[in-house]
Parts: structure tokens; sequence; C-alpha cells
């Protein structure tokens, strides 16, 4: 196994790694809106914090030597199922290879945040 690190994605914010290579896949832990640079959470709503998601898994998946087109499977966890038909607007433009996917309504999310979204690829 392969530990991914970048500085351009957040770091991890408790005891896992933010993705591991095995094989000739890469598991991406959940990604949340945090800005890299700051540790802070974007400022705005599911469409900015979703685009910020997806820019972070852009970040890890680069890292890992792969990219959007080589994602397989990707889990989805909102803050508010209403925010669904949103999400899946920002998502689709970055996950244009219609890889498979869950999404789920959850309680609550890490830091109060409205969505994160793990993804698993092909590397």
């Amino acid at each position: 196994m392969k530990v991914i690190h970048t500085d351009n994605a957040p770091q991890a914010i408790g005891p896992y790694s933010q993705a591991i290579v095995t094989g000739n896949l890469v598991f991406a832990s959940g990604q949340i809106a945090i800005v890299p640079s700051t540790g802070a959470i974007v400022e705005g709503g599911i469409v900015e914090q979703t685009e910020l998601v997806c820019k972070n898994i852009g970040e890890l998946l680069k890292a890992a030597g792969t990219d959007y087109s080589k994602v397989v499977k990707t889990s989805c966890f909102l803050a508010d199922m209403g925010d669904f038909a949103t999400f899946n607007e920002v998502y689709a433009k970055y996950f244009i290879s219609k890889p498979a996917r869950s999404c789920v309504a959850v309680k609550t999310l890490p830091k109060n945040v409205l969505c994160e979204i793990e993804v698993i690829a092909e590397v």
C-alpha cells in the first residue's frame, strides 16, 4: 500500500490518510469543503461547498496519478436531501464519466458542512 499525501487538499482531521493506493486502485477519504491553505470551511452554500469538495478530490486524484475519468465509485453524503438537485448540477461537471454512486442524507457531517464525497478510482 502507498499513502497519498498532498498539501493541495485538506489535511486529515483525524487518524486517517488522505488516500491510499493499493494495487491499481486509489481509495480517497471523504472530502469536505475545507480550504487547504487555511483549514477553514469555504463560505457559501451547497454550490460553493460542492465545488471545493470536487476540487479537493481532483487534487487527491492528481497526487495519486489519476483523474476524474478513472473514478469508478463515489459515495456522497448530504446534510439535507433538499440540496440533492443543486449538488447534482455541480457534481455532474466533474464526474462526467458517470461512475457508480450512492448518495444519502446524514444527520450531521464533520464541521457541520453540507456535503462530503469519497471516491475509488483506477490508477
